[in-house]
This record gives structure tokens, sequence and C-alpha cells, in this order.
């Protein structure tokens, strides 16, 4: 190595042993990502407990549920708000830097929090357009983190352990998803250990008790209290080195804000070296040249994350009609609303621990050594194969003693979600672009995934009234097979390179081969 790539930025952070400001930085990413799961996935934990809350028609001896229309929006809005703060929050990423709009969009999670627990009314309706009002506000906040956590990690990283370090933020999602179980086993254990003389039958079906409206409350606001806790750290983050050198143009101000955290070797004088190596050929997101060199790229990762989402979080959101549909959970009027919330939970963590957080898991090992591109393949061929293996033959699934076999298979479904697309697609976006166009193209992908997330919220409990939960299945697995054609045809590996020459950055006129493995 020269004189000069030693004084280099760029070659500093690729070469840069792993510290502790690295596990920090993916601590303080973590727990904004860590929020984001636990408010978005909790609320399929409660929408049954709205219901029965808010619906109970009187004297009538079937639990209250929300209508179709009120519950696809309870579950889905936060998607619709998540979708704008991806594109807004990816463009002013690149715009001001990530560091100025990264404690924002924590400030916007924690207060609309907050706010949705205490969503107040008068009846039902103006209950839960209060609820999705503020739940809107938490997707906008939401929306943010995505691109700003993992470009802030990309570009913190060292090219050897760059996507483990990008993996381990999403990885933080899993965990959010079993707290949000565990808050609600925890709360309504609680409650229902408080008033259990409020658990009687009345006309046929379990009462619903007053103090139920406490329960999806204090689980909502609960969401708050990690993302207040980080938000000192995360507003002493120091910007980016690269987003300094590559985008502000002041490679002394990146060297010295570097040197202090990481402790790597930089002299101010010669990080001037970055400078000349970029390319001054800056072109936009529209260019014909963005097209030329990342539009494949772009397509890809947009269309990868979209057909993943849809199964993902229609999976996710709509498990508890899935374990009632193959009698895993007994009728609802069997049960009080509070035993309800707890049985749907519980059910809703062993799945997530049994299966969803190791696959989280399996992809930071195994990044480094399979790759991006071959974890990706694998994931969407075996959630393909899974969702035929319980589709063709479905009926044989529903009978009493199978039904066990039915939630294992349907569990090894998000395993290979999670050590599959569903993580690479959220790390490959932040490693392929260009730093001036990185944040708002994971944005892009990211929004193109919560619009798949939106059709599979909106659509799958449609889709199954319609067709069935088999030809769902089939669709599913349909889903899956596409994204598969995709990622062979659209993806590149990144495993071992820098980001610039990824991105082409330090090379102006060598375009990114796709590599496969």
């Amino acid at each position: 190595m020269t004189n000069e790539e030693k004084g280099s930025i760029l070659k500093s952070l690729d070469g840069a042993k792993v510290q502790c400001y690295h596990i920090k930085a993916v601590v303080i990413s973590g727990m904004g990502f860590f929020t984001d799961s636990y408010d978005l996935f909790v609320i399929s934990l409660i929408t049954k407990l709205l219901g029965r809350i808010y619906y109970q028609k009187p004297g009538s001896s079937s639990p209250g549920s929300l209508p179709d229309g009120i519950s696809a929006a309870v579950s889905g809005v936060a998607f619709a708000g998540t979708f704008l703060g991806q594109l807004f929050f990816g463009w002013l990423g690149d715009k001001l830097g990530r560091k100025k709009v990264y404690g924002l969009t924590l400030l916007i999670m924690t207060f609309c929090s907050i706010c949705s627990g205490l969503s107040l009314g008068t009846d039902a309706k103006s209950v839960m357009v209060t609820l999705c009002f503020f739940r809107f506000w938490l997707g906008f906040g939401i929306g943010g983190d995505y691109p700003l956590s993992a470009t802030i990690m990309s570009e913190y990283a060292n090219k050897g352990t760059r996507g483990r370090f990008i993996a381990s933020v999403f990885a933080m999602q899993g965990i959010g998803i079993v707290v949000a179980g565990c808050v609600s086993l925890i709360v309504s254990s609680i409650f229902e250990m408080k008033f259990p003389s409020r658990a009687y039958m009345l006309d046929g079906a379990a009462s619903t008790v007053p103090e139920a409206d406490y329960v999806w409350r204090i689980i909502l606001m609960i969401g708050a209290i990690p993302a207040l806790l980080t938000y000192y750290w995360r507003v002493k983050m120091p910007e980016t080195a690269r987003y300094t050198a590559l985008v502000a143009k002041n490679a002394e101000k990146a060297a010295a804000d570097m040197s202090k955290v990481l402790h790597v070797e930089i002299e101010a004088s010669s990080a001037m070296h970055d400078q000349a190596r970029v390319s001054e050929d800056e072109f936009g997101l529209l260019s014909k040249k963005f097209l030329h060199r990342h539009g494949l790229h772009l397509f890809g990762t947009a269309t990868t994350w979209f057909l993943l989402d849809i199964a993902f979080y229609s999976q996710n959101l709509f498990q508890k009609d899935i374990f009632t549909t193959i009698g895993w959970l007994p009728p609802a009027k069997t049960m009080n609303a509070i035993q309800e919330l707890f049985l749907i939970a519980r059910a809703q963590s062993l799945i997530a621990i049994c299966s969803t957080v190791p696959g989280y898991f399996f992809t930071v090992y195994f990044i480094e050594k399979m790759g991006r591109f071959w974890i990706q393949v694998m994931g969407f061929f075996m959630m393909t194969v899974f969702m035929l293996v319980l589709a063709l033959p479905y009926h044989h699934w529903t009978l009493p003693h199978n039904r066990i076999g039915f939630v294992v298979l349907y569990s090894l479904t998000f395993f290979f979600c999670n050590f599959g697309p569903n993580a690479t697609t959220f790390v490959l976006p932040a490693e392929i672009f260009p730093a001036r166009l990185r944040s708002t193209c994971h944005g892009i992908s990211a929004a193109s995934g919560k619009a798949g997330a939106m059709v599979g919220s909106f659509g799958f409990a449609a889709l199954v009234k319609t067709v069935g939960l088999k030809t769902t299945l089939y669709i599913m697995g349909g889903i899956n097979m596409v994204g598969l054609l995709i990622t062979f045809l659209c993806i590149p590996e990144t495993k071992g390179k820098s980001l610039e020459d990824l991105s082409g950055e330090t090379e102006p006129e060598k375009i990114p081969e796709k590599i496969q493995a």
C-alpha cells in the first residue's frame, strides 16, 4: 500500500479491525430497528382484542371482531406511512447527510408510539380513526430508519465484516417480534390475574372485561421506551466518513471524525487522495448513466423486496388466522378477550423463538461465508418448497393429529425467509449504489418492499376468504419462485468488495459486473 493509500479514508475504513465503536453502532442502529419491528408486528397481536372491545354486538353470543375494512386499515396503515417515510428520508439522507435526520426518525417513532396508545374517542369509529392516524405517522418515522440505519452501518463497516454488521442491525427485527409477543404475554397475564372474576361466560360467549381496554394501550406505548433510550447516542454519532468525504467533499473533516471513533491512522493532509480517486461525473438517479450502471441492480433489489414482503408480512400479520383455521387455537367464544390475546401472543412468540429469530442469526453468521447472492437464492427456493409442501396435501395437515406438522413446516418458511431474502434484501441496497445515491436507492428498494407488505396485509385476508388457504399457499409459492428467478437475473454478489468498487465510484469507466458465485 502506498503512502497515499495509507492516508486514504476509504482504504482505512475497508481495512479497519472490528472495534468497540463498530459494536456500538450496531447497537444504536439496531435499537431503532428493534423499535420498528415491535411497533409494526405488535398490531397483529391486538387486532382481535380491539374487535372484541369495540365491536361486540349487545346480546350477541359471538365475540366481536373488526370489520374487514377497519381490520385492514389498522393492520396496514403503518405500512403506508413507512412507504412514504422510506422514500422521503432516503432522499433526505443523501441531501442533508445521514446524521442530520437520523435522530428525527427516532423522535417521530417515540411520540407516535405513545400517542397510538392514547388514542381517544367517544365511540369505536373515533378510536380507530385516531389509532390509524398516529400509526400512519409512526410508520413514517419507521420508514426513515430503514435506509438510514442500513446506509450508516455499511459506511462504517470494513469490507470483510460489512454484511455481518448490516445483518446484525436487521436481526434486531427478530428480537423486536419476540419482545412484542413477550410484552403481550406479560401484560395480559397481569390483567388476567388482577381481574379473574370478570372472566365469566355470558350468553354462550366469553365476556370482554372493561379493563381489556388498558391492555392494548399499554402494549403499544411500551414500544416507545427502547427508542427513547438510544436517542442521545444516535444524535451523538458523527457523520459517516464516506458521506463527508465523497458527497460533502470535506475529506479532512471525515479523517478527523473517523480518527476519533475508530482509532484508525488517517492523516488529514493525505485524505484528499480519496476525492482524487472519485469520478467527477456525478450522474443523477434519473440519468442514462445510472440506468446503464445500476438500473438492473435497482430493479432487482426493488422487485425481490416487493415479492418477499408480500409473503413475509402476510404470514406474520395473519398467523393467528392460520392457527385458528387449522385448529391450533381454540374458538374465540370459549375464552375472554385477554385470554385470547395471551394464546395468540404465546403462539406467535413460539414461532418467532423457534424459527424466525434463528433465521436472522444464521444469516449474521453465514453471510460472509456463503455471500448474499446464495443466501437469497437458497431462501427463496426453500420458501417455495415449503409452501408447496403445505399446499399439495393441505387437507392432510388439517386433520387433528397432523396440525403440529403443519405448524412445524409453516415455521420453517419463516426460518428460510430470514435466513434468506428478508435479510439480504435489506443488506444489498446498502452496498451496491454510489454514496451520493445510496440512501435514496435503499429507500426506493425498501418502499417497494412496503408496497408488497400493503398487498399482503390488505389482500391476504380477502384472498383466503375468496379462494381458501390452500390456493393462497400455492400463490405464495409462485411469488417466491418469481423472486428466485429475479435474483438470478439481477442481483450481484457483494461479499468481500469495497463499496467504491461495487458502485464504480473510484473507477468511472468500469461498470460493476454481476458476479455469480
